[in-house]
């Protein structure tokens, strides 16, 4: 069956046919690390991180390069202002670092797998000259009219401009990325920025121009050319780049003669209490923030449980929500992992690899654009089938539906026994492991007590349990116990 996604530049749902059979080249554009992630950041990842896995699975040698904007206009203007209000020492360049180890960290903790390789912008400036370079000897880039080290894209130039967003470029707004002067038009955007009076001499590269740094749409088009190629097979991003950094990634690398992505993909915003996020509403929900109320595992199936285009909802509850829905998957594979021979790790032992042994519902819901909201319904299922089979004591069945979900959670980076949640799950396993062991007497108590056909004691340790948040369940094995 043929892969489906939908190229937000055709604006369909198209065939998805690898440049090279067995390869998948995959460009994201990573964060502007300026400030600590939110959970914007967080979801964007996740959806590319998900759609590497799936390419894995299906037999993909993936690469994916998420870059790093590690100068620009914020990432000065912050260290500015820690330096003058908060009497801060730290260097733009060494706060850029800072956050970007807390980007790093934040997507390690909900099993985002680090890239093929994440350039820095600041490592990459010959490779955005050069660029530049070719950009003038075409004819679509100008050096400033202000006799300025700037240069400018000319978006007059290029009449494929507003391909991406299918825009009309006299019904564009200008470019905010720099000053409108010495441009020749006000919607031209910057491709090298002179130095001004007042920034660092560390933010500032020599150029033929003149000392500048460059702009931040060249960054992402040098970078996922050099380590991707000329043309590669998808670009990605969150849905507010599409423009003007999409676009004008797209102008610019066309321009210069280089084909560039083949599709592009955008993942959808966040909104919390019905409103999109953004800083000027105060509605940010910092990485921190969330970690600390959620399992990480449950925070990743939360944040991709929605549908990669779809805006996802943010509520009070969402959590708790994802904590309970996850916990019934948790459940099911710790009662099937107790059935002889069940690799609690993999699930069953048929031969052949994940993807073909993966439930033809599950198949199909990747398959067409990656419906990970139909996947997961595909694992309820089968966590239902698998709870009914060992409610009617037919452990073959249940096995195979336990070695279905294995490999549905291995896809999705959501097994539980995966190694990965072992440090997060650390604590919680130690306060479970107390818990248990007290558990576990007043069960070896009730057990004495049915034996003895004291059922007025056993119910009463059942009920004492029970208002302490304790269910019970007793099955051929033996009794057995989850937290309501």
């Amino acid at each position: 069956m043929t892969q489906r996604i939908y190229d937000s530049r055709a604006q369909a749902i198209v065939d998805f046919i690898p440049l090279e059979a067995g390869r998948v080249g995959l460009y994201v554009c990573g964060p502007t690390v300026q400030s600590a992630p939110h959970i914007g950041h967080l979801r964007s990842a996740l959806v590319y991180d998900q759609m590497r896995r799936w390419f894995a699975a299906t037999g993909h040698d993936v690469t994916l390069i998420r870059n790093v904007t590690d100068i620009d206009d914020k990432i000065l203007d912050n260290a500015r202002l820690a330096q003058a209000e908060q009497g801060s020492s730290e260097e733009w360049w060494a706060l850029a670092y800072r956050v970007e180890r807390v980007f790093s960290a934040a997507y390690d903790a909900i099993g985002v797998q680090a890239p093929t390789y994440e350039p820095r912008a600041t490592a990459n400036i010959r490779e955005m000259v050069e660029l530049i370079e070719l950009l003038i000897e075409r004819g679509h880039a100008y050096a400033a009219a202000d006799g300025s080290a700037s240069v400018y894209f000319d978006t007059a130039s290029w009449p494929d401009y507003g391909a991406l967003t299918r825009q009309q470029r006299d019904q564009m707004e200008d470019a905010a990325d720099s000053e409108p002067v010495g441009k020749r038009d006000p919607r031209d955007f910057a491709l090298w920025k002179a130095h001004r009076d007042g920034e660092p001499l560390t933010a500032a590269w020599p150029s033929p121009w003149g000392l500048g740094r460059p702009g931040w749409h060249i960054e992402c088009s040098a970078m996922a050319t050099r380590y991707l190629g000329e043309e590669f097979d998808i670009h990605g991003g969150g849905l507010d780049l599409r423009f003007p950094h999409h676009e004008n990634e797209l102008a610019q690398s066309q321009a210069a003669g280089h084909p560039f992505a083949r599709h592009w993909i955008h993942n959808g915003l966040v909104n919390t209490g019905g409103q999109k996020m953004s800083k000027s509403l105060g509605n940010s929900l910092f990485a921190e923030d969330l970690l600390a109320q959620a399992r990480p595992i449950v925070l990743r199936y939360f944040l991709g449980s929605a549908h990669y285009r779809s805006v996802l909802e943010f509520s009070e509850t969402s959590l708790a929500e994802a904590e309970t829905a996850f916990s019934r998957i948790e459940g099911f594979l710790e009662r099937v992992a107790e059935l002889p021979g069940f690799d609690t790790t993999t699930g069953d032992s048929d031969a052949g690899s994940a993807a073909d042994r993966l439930p033809a519902a599950f198949v199909a819901a990747m398959l067409d654009d990656f419906a990970i909201p139909q996947a997961l319904a595909a694992v309820h299922d089968a966590v239902r089938a698998g709870n009914s089979a060992l409610a009617e004591g037919d452990a073959q069945l249940a096995a195979h539906h336990g070695g279905e979900v294995s490999r549905m959670l291995d896809v999705l980076g959501l097994h539980p026994r995966d190694p990965h949640w072992a440090a997060s799950n650390a604590d919680t396993s130690n306060a479970e492991s107390a818990l248990g062991t007290l558990v576990d007497d007043l069960l070896a108590q009730r057990t004495r007590a049915r034996a003895d056909k004291d059922f007025a004691t056993s119910d009463a340790i059942r009920d004492r349990l029970l208002s302490a948040g304790i269910a019970l369940e007793d099955t051929p094995n033996g009794p057995r116990w989850s937290l309501t």
